[in-house]
């Protein structure tokens, strides 16, 4: 006579375990859908659980758990651009675009709704926590820099990457995520250094930061290679070959 094997002991999830799931549940919805198309039985049915019990976790019902929803993403995204400070920079943006990129790519929907804004819960609330990811991503950038007190040109231009690094995942959504993300990545990563390079030229801040940025690249790196496909572009202009 054989015995049966035991059933498995029911565990009651902790406080913090039961918000986790329906979290969870929360975003991988917000990822396919627009925030206004997400309805609490949604969320409900997701994580296999009663409505009152979501509304037990988060009274302030939809809106509550849309903001906690995006507080929990934007913490991975603001996690996305740290990186030790070791290497050379492009290097260094690249393993972090690879982090943001990917993000983008597996919350495609979500992450529009989520820079796009225009949903109908938007808040100041919501749209502090969006600038909270910029904020973090720009302190990151400038720690790769080695820069503590950027000049005002400077920090221009890194948040103006940050917001071009946006627009293109926005735009590499709307396109059908063409071009492929490696190719997107190091695209984004050379517009970085071409806006570090113009910025030098009126900035003695970021001047120190190229070279010093300089001296960590290799000639078979990403920069060595954007400064071989630029050279012939740029080579036969006739101001080029003019005399200082």
């Amino acid at each position: 006579m054989t015995s049966e094997a035991p059933t498995p002991a029911y565990r009651r999830l902790t406080v913090e375990e039961r918000r986790g799931q329906l979290l969870n549940a929360a975003l991988e919805l917000f990822a396919r859908r627009v925030p206004e198309d997400v309805a609490l039985d949604d969320v409900a049915e997701a994580a296999g659980v009663s409505r009152p019990l979501v509304y037990r976790y988060f009274p302030g019902g939809k809106q509550q758990l849309y903001e906690a929803a995006l507080r929990s993403a934007a913490e991975e995204l603001e996690h996305c651009f740290a990186e030790p400070p070791e290497g050379a920079l492009t290097k260094r943006l690249a393993r972090a675009l690879d982090r943001y990129l990917a993000f983008v790519d597996e919350h495609d929907a979500g992450f529009s709704a989520l820079l796009q804004g225009g949903s109908v819960i938007e808040t100041s609330r919501t749209t502090a926590i969006v600038d909270g990811v910029r904020r973090a991503a720009a302190d990151h950038i400038l720690s790769h820099l080695d820069v503590k007190e950027p000049s005002p040109r400077l920090r221009m231009t890194v948040r103006m990457w940050i917001t071009a690094v946006e627009a293109a995942s926005l735009i590499w959504l709307d396109e059908e995520k063409e071009p492929p993300l490696d190719e997107l990545r190091d695209w984004l990563v050379e517009q970085f250094v071409a806006c570090l390079v113009a910025t030098a030229g009126r900035d003695p801040q970021t001047a120190g930061v190229v070279r010093a940025a300089l001296a960590l690249e290799s000639a078979e790196g990403p920069l060595g290679s954007l400064v071989r496909r630029v050279l012939p572009v740029v080579g036969d202009a006739p101001f080029v070959r003019l005399a200082p």
